[in-house]
Parts: C-alpha cells; sequence; structure tokens
C-alpha cells in the first residue's frame, strides 16, 4: 500500500465546498440569521431558540458561518455579526446582498440542507432505500442491503487508500499484537497497519454486508490469515477484549454526541492494560470556528448521518469521561489525524 504522489486534499475541498452555498443561503433566505443578529447579540442557545433548531443543526450551521467569518462569539459567548456581514447581509442595509445569495433559495440543494437543519435527520431517513453510511435499529438503511452497501463503502475506499499509508507510517504500532478496528469498513486502515507491523493481526468489527467486501479486499491485500471479521452492532454487540490498539477511523463524525460517549466508553473498557484508543478523524478548532475546509466537511457529515465535524476538546472530554487520556494529534493526510489515547493507569 503506497502514499499518494500528490496531496487529493484540494479536491475534497471542492467537492465540500457547494455546501457553503447551501448553509450561506440558508442563513440568509429561510433563517434571517443576520436579521436576528442585527438586532441584538445572542448566546447560540437563544439564537437556537429563535431559529427552531435543535443543537446539532445549530452547531453546524454557526459553526460555518463563523468560518465564513460572517459572525463571531465575544468573551461572554454572544454570538455578533462581523463588519462584513453587518454592512453586507442585514436586511435593507445599504450595501446588502441577501436578495442577490436569494436568488439560490429554492434551488434543490438550498432546499434539501433547510430540510436537514429543521429536521435534524439525515437525507434518506424517510425513504426505501434509507440513510446511506449509518445502521440504527428503527430506521432503514442502506448499509444492510448488499448492492448499496458495497456502493457506499466502496465509495469511502477511495479517500482510505490515500489516507491509510499515512496512518501506518506516523503511528507506531511495534510494540502491539492485536488490533481491533471497531466499523472498519474495507479494513483498508487494518490492512496498512498490518503491513506496517508484521506482528500485529486485527479483527474488524462491522455490519455483514460491509464485512463482505473487507474479506474481499483482505485476500487482495494478501492478509487473509491475519484478519477476523467480527459482524455485528457496536452499540449493542461485546467488543473483542483484551486489545493493544482499538481504532475508531472516521466513524465518531457519523454519530451525535450521546452515541460519539457510548462508543468511547465502550471501547476504553474492551482493551487490555496498557492498551491505546486512536481517534483517527477531521478535528473543528475547539472554539467551534473553524477551519472552513472541515466546517463544510462537517456540512456533509450532518448531510448524511447522524452527526457532524467535532473539535478535539470534545474528543478529549469524552475519552476523559472514559478513563483515558488523550495525547497529541498526529496528522495523517486529507485534514485527517489521530489523537491517541491511552489509560490513566499507564
Amino acid at each position: 500500500m503506497k502514499k499518494p504522489t500528490l496531496d487529493p486534499t484540494p479536491i475534497f475541498e471542492l467537492f465540500r465546498g457547494a455546501h457553503a452555498t447551501e448553509l450561506l443561503t440558508a442563513a440568509v433566505a429561510h433563517f434571517n440569521v443576520f436579521g436576528q443578529l442585527a438586532r441584538q447579540p445572542l448566546s447560540q442557545v437563544a439564537l437556537q431558540a429563535q431559529l427552531e433548531l435543535e443543537s446539532r443543526p445549530a452547531t453546524v450551521l454557526l459553526t460555518a458561518l463563523k468560518a465564513f467569518g460572517l459572525i463571531v462569539e465575544d468573551e461572554a459567548g454572544l454570538l455578533n455579526l462581523t463588519d462584513l456581514a453587518r454592512q453586507h447581509l442585514v436586511p435593507g442595509a445599504e450595501f446588502d446582498v441577501g436578495n442577490y445569495v436569494g436568488l439560490a433559495a429554492q434551488s434543490p440543494g438550498v432546499l434539501e440542507m433547510v430540510e436537514r437543519l429543521r429536521t435534524n435527520t439525515p437525507a434518506g431517513a424517510d425513504s426505501d432505500s434509507g440513510v446511506a453510511f449509518i445502521y440504527r435499529d428503527g430506521i432503514a438503511s442502506a448499509m444492510e442491503a448488499e448492492e448499496s452497501a458495497r456502493h457506499f463503502t466502496m465509495a469511502l475506499a477511495g479517500r482510505a487508500r490515500n489516507v491509510a499509508p499515512g496512518l501506518a507510517e506516523n503511528v507506531p504500532m511495534s510494540d502491539a499484537r492485536l488490533l481491533v478496528d471497531v466499523g472498519g469498513g474495507t479494513g483498508i486502515y487494518s490492512f496498512a497497519l498490518l503491513q506496517k507491523n508484521p506482528k500485529l493481526r486485527a479483527i474488524i468489527v462491522d455490519r455483514p454486508e460491509v464485512l463482505r467486501i473487507a474479506e474481499e479486499l483482505a485476500v487482495e491485500y494478501g492478509m487473509g490469515d491475519r484478519v477476523e471479521l467480527a459482524p455485528g452492532d457496536m452499540f449493542a454487540d461485546p467488543l473483542p477484549t483484551d486489545s493493544d490498539v482499538v481504532l475508531l477511523s472516521n466513524i465518531l463524525h457519523d454519530w451525535d454526541v450521546p452515541e460519539c460517549r457510548q462508543l468511547v466508553q465502550r471501547c476504553a473498557e474492551s482493551l487490555a492494560p496498557h492498551g491505546r484508543l486512536l481517534i483517527h478523524d477531521v478535528f473543528l478548532n475547539d472554539t467551534l470556528d473553524g477551519p472552513l475546509p472541515i466546517a463544510l466537511y462537517s456540512a456533509s457529515l450532518f448531510y448524511f448521518t447522524e452527526g457532524r465535524a467535532y473539535s478535539a476538546a470534545e474528543y478529549r472530554n469524552w475519552l476523559s469521561e472514559a478513563g483515558l487520556v488523550a495525547g497529541e494529534i498526529i496528522p495523517t493526510l486529507i485534514h485527517c489525524g489521530v489523537l491517541p489515547a491511552v489509560s490513566r493507569a499507564t
């Protein structure tokens, strides 16, 4: 498994850039965010109530607007308009361009994003085809049908093939013997780590239809004898125990805060003494005001899943609750990095 010779990050930024138009137009033409804040500064909780949004969609929208340089949070925790927004996006201002932005108000992408924000549900939640990237009892999931599970899993594999070599190169595992890859999908991250660490073996936990693909790729990468596939529900079924390393690679961002806390706790409890939990993901600023590419990726995650992007501070809090101490973030590729954590006792 080789690293790419060229960094594909700009392609991902262009792809996710469509959400900038959707969120800006939603804020201007559907929620009147700038008109509300022009009247008085508000806390996020107060503005969220006026917009009639739940916490997750409000965080996604307001994080993006901060990253756009249009709103700012002061030391008292109140949201204010920046000079740029006050001059150009307050309805009725001399140089207001809100009506120009509003030309996109009825475009399908904007309307769909507004629906997602108002309902706090991922795309596909009410359709027969189901939600694309997550599984939960009680809702239809594309990850339970062979054809759609293969399509979406292989779509994610394109990014994994680029990022996995950097993960394996930058995170030492020479002392580890068992890796448990929770929600491991295609297994590509595990395979890269196995190639780099000949004494390591891996257990990949995921849905049965997804693991069919992991099994095929394990043979392709020559890892069939070092990988065990464990079908199940990572929130309900027992996780393999006594693992030296548990990997959550691009998993937590698919879920809302309660599920993230639950999964971090379950993974921490499954570790062997002195074991490590690795969160491989993207990271918002601790102040939830960017970086812009991550704020837009957060919108994409919000659109397709029950999650969003989180900050290192949020992850560190959940790790601490689970009895773990987080280290420093280790960059990989395409805005991703690894946040390692170990037991307080180590």
